[in-house]
């Protein structure tokens, strides 16, 4: 199971990457002014005229007049029953007529200010490093890029996440703070609101697909104007997903898998219908708990899970254990699975930043390629015997 550090809220979940978004679409208007003409609604029935594809991500839509962009997003967190809607207008047109829900961003934005590491390599990516000047808690990033510029001086630390500096967040000026919700309460992102400055959800962590996740950069790419360049990024990332997959199809002998460790009272894992559950099927893995319904995570007892899962063939996502030893010294009765013994445990830390923040928990979202091809080279390593794993490591 790949769980994040529970006192850490910018990664977001406790889980192997998280919960599933919900799959809704509206149809939505948006009424387009020429200079000098009348302005006339008119409804958008297809996808963004500039090319706007989306095959994978359910959490956001699109929808253009000629450059100007109407972004839904449609989960903005789980159970939402209201979308969050952003009407972006390039700075040399006119803004169209709007409801009063709507949040207007004169584009391309010069400045961001991001609350999730995950956000880092979707700007790394459409090469829009620089734009970035304010972080909660910079120790966590670990874009070397990015971490470039924190050592200049040009990304400011705004404290941790709930208690972030709003006073120093405010002599920043950014165009724009991107963050996450969980909740229909924004907490400090209303108060961020409150100062003047536009604020942006980004729910990539509740798509339910690998790649739908990573396709959350052609949402960041909108705001810069740099779709062409979010597209050709993502349709590499797809094609290596695609590929892998495929050829972990031709397996005949799939290794059952046991994920996760316990806090507490409870063995927590990710559910069948879970993100971390598509990536082990798509690896040609058997995850003995595939069969759960639910696409959030479990709680189990020790005992059940030992039941089912004693003799399993690997174990894969073992929180922030770093060696074999580690684990026994938490709960001696971990030795007692068969992976333990075989030595087929693996954690997904084996890359870290300057400042320690996990590689995997910034960049796993954008790359599930490597993630999978991580996940079929420990389950089948004669299919990429030139591979190297990238996040995994096992532990000795």
């Amino acid at each position: 199971m790949y769980v994040r550090s529970k006192t850490n809220i910018r990664y977001k979940h406790n889980l192997f990457f998280y919960t599933c978004a919900m799959n809704r679409f509206v149809k939505t208007f948006i009424a387009c002014c020429m200079v000098g003409a009348a302005c006339t609604p008119k409804k958008i029935t297809a996808p963004a005229t500039s090319g706007i594809q989306l095959n994978y991500a359910t959490g956001f839509s699109v929808y253009s007049v000629g450059n100007i962009h109407q972004v839904k997003i449609l989960s903005p967190y789980a159970g939402a029953k209201e979308a969050y809607t952003y009407l972006l207008v390039p700075a040399t047109e006119v803004v169209p007529e709007h409801g009063a829900d709507v949040t207007v961003i004169r584009t391309p934005i010069k400045s961001i200010v991001c609350t999730s590491t995950t956000h880092i390599p979707l700007l790394d990516y459409i090469n829009q490093t620089d734009a970035l000047i304010g972080f909660p808690t910079t120790d966590y990033i670990s874009s070397e890029k990015m971490r470039a510029r924190i050592d200049a001086g040009l990304i400011t630390d705004l404290g941790i996440d709930k208690g972030m500096d709003l006073e120093l967040l405010f002599t920043k000026k950014p165009d724009l703070v991107m963050g996450y919700t969980m909740t229909s309460d924004l907490g400090q992102l209303k108060k961020i609101q409150e100062l003047g400055i536009t604020v942006v959800v980004n729910a990539e962590y509740l798509e339910p697909h690998p790649l739908g996740r990573a396709e959350w950069i052609k949402f960041m790419a909108l705001f810069f104007n740099e779709q062409a360049k979010a597209d050709s990024v993502f349709k590499q990332i797809e094609q290596e997903y695609l590929q892998t997959q495929a050829l972990a199809a031709t397996v005949n002998e799939k290794p059952t898998v046991l994920s996760g460790i316990v806090y507490g009272n409870a063995w927590f894992m990710p559910g069948g219908n879970n993100y971390a559950a598509r990536l082990l099927h798509d690896a040609g893995t058997r995850y003995l708990w595939a069969d759960s319904p639910t696409n959030g995570f479990l709680e189990v007892s020790f005992e059940s899970v030992y039941e089912k899962a004693h003799s399993a063939d690997l174990w894969i996502g073992v929180g922030s254990f770093k060696t074999l030893e580690e684990i026994k010294q938490a709960d001696a009765r971990y030795a007692l699975f068969a992976p333990y013994t075989t030595k087929q445990v693996y954690t997904y830390n084996a890359r870290k930043g300057a400042k320690g923040g996990s590689e995997f928990l910034e960049l796993g979202y954008l790359r599930p390629d490597l993630i999978l091809k991580d996940l079929v080279k420990i389950a089948h390593p004669q299919l990429l015997p030139d591979y190297t794993l990238y996040f995994h490591e096992q532990l000795k």
